[in-house]
């Protein structure tokens, strides 16, 4: 469909509509110049295309297209993170509905738990999985036994693998056996591998932050879709670092 045969909305209706705030509140954000619309200052209203506008809130974009859905999902044991599985086992897409059709940003081994974020949004996903944007993920990590100070100095400091050294992690312990660790790399089991470096291999392991996406209230195998409000903090928060 031609952007000439798609409905134009007015500006305040279609930025109330996708979450950012009241429509009285969103008057307040143009009025104070913190909306752009195709790289120009927005007005009070203007009406836009959401499929083809560009818009802006301070400096971030709005993802207002209804096309785009996103869910952030705390995977359970024993499922796969892929879209689907040439061995017909249980994947992550399997949890969420399956139209519109979305796929895992990034992968979670099967015997890890923890936040996984689904999206149809190639333009996200490519800013979430290329190494360049370093996107962090926190892990809570139960091992064996208390981990020494050299221990921790190693993890903090980098290990060498077999794909290469890690770059320096952030590394507490929060009691004995139990640490969190927070990467921004994407490396084939890295975390799992990192602990076995040190000779702590690991009996559980659970991501509990993508980026600033947390949400403790999800229990294993649920879901829910992220609000604007949701990627807006998440874009900000990307920018910032």
């Amino acid at each position: 469909m031609s952007s000439e045969n798609q409905p134009q909305e007015k500006l305040q209706k279609v930025l109330a509509s996708i979450g950012l705030a009241s429509r009285r509140v969103v008057e307040d954000y143009i009025i104070d110049e913190r909306i752009t619309v195709n790289g120009e200052i927005a007005h009070i209203g203007q009406r836009v295309n959401r499929h083809e506008d560009q818009l802006l809130f301070d400096g971030v974009p709005l993802r207002v297209s209804p096309e785009l859905t996103y869910y952030l999902i705390h995977k359970p044991l024993g499922i796969i993170s892929t879209a689907k599985d040439p061995q017909g086992r249980r994947t992550i897409v399997d949890l969420v509905p399956p139209e519109p059709r979305v796929y895992p940003v990034g992968r979670l081994d099967k015997e890890t738990e923890g936040l996984i974020l689904l999206t149809n949004d190639g333009d996200l996903t490519y800013r979430l999985t290329h190494p360049s944007h370093g996107i962090e993920k926190e892990y809570l990590v139960k091992v064996g036994k208390k981990l020494s100070r050299g221990s921790l100095r190693q993890l903090r400091e980098g290990i060498t693998l077999d794909d290469g050294l890690t770059s320096p992690a952030r590394v507490s312990q929060i009691q004995d056996g139990v640490v969190k660790i927070v990467i921004h790399e994407g490396k084939n089991r890295q975390v799992r591998r990192m602990f076995q470096a040190v000779g702590h291999p690991v009996e559980r392991l659970i991501r509990t932050r993508i980026g600033n996406l947390v949400d403790h209230t999800l229990q294993s195998g649920q879901w829910r879709e992220l609000t604007t409000l949701d990627l807006l903090h998440f874009e900000v928060d990307q920018v910032v670092d």
